[in-house]
């Protein structure tokens, strides 16, 4: 469906009323030379969310922008963390490469 409206009476085609507060102006951007592969995976992505490829580069963006940094602080309390529940439960190098090729089958 096409939902376009129009200005002067503040409805849409299709005859719902548009409060004249919630129009607003959204920015838009172009991107240009984005890579066949890439637009591929984006194309992809959108389809298994069911967005359209715009929306997709939108929540891409959103995350992006979003997404909280992890302190260097709070990374090396997490491994002190592992480290201490591991501590009881030595492993030497030939275990744990015969553990990586076992993992890897």
């Amino acid at each position: 469906m096409n939902f376009e409206l129009d200005n002067k009476s503040g409805r849409f085609h299709n005859g719902c009323i548009m409060k004249s507060s919630e129009v607003f102006d959204m920015a838009t951007v172009t991107v240009k030379n984005i890579p066949d592969d890439l637009y591929k995976r984006l194309k992809s992505v959108a389809e298994i969310n069911r967005r359209s490829i715009n929306s997709e580069i939108i929540v891409c963006i959103e995350h992006a922008i979003t997404s909280s940094r992890i302190s260097p602080e709070k990374v090396i309390e997490s491994a002190q963390h592992l480290r201490k529940l591991t501590r009881g439960h030595p492993i030497s190098d030939e275990e744990f490469n015969q553990a990586k090729v076992e993992g890897r089958l």
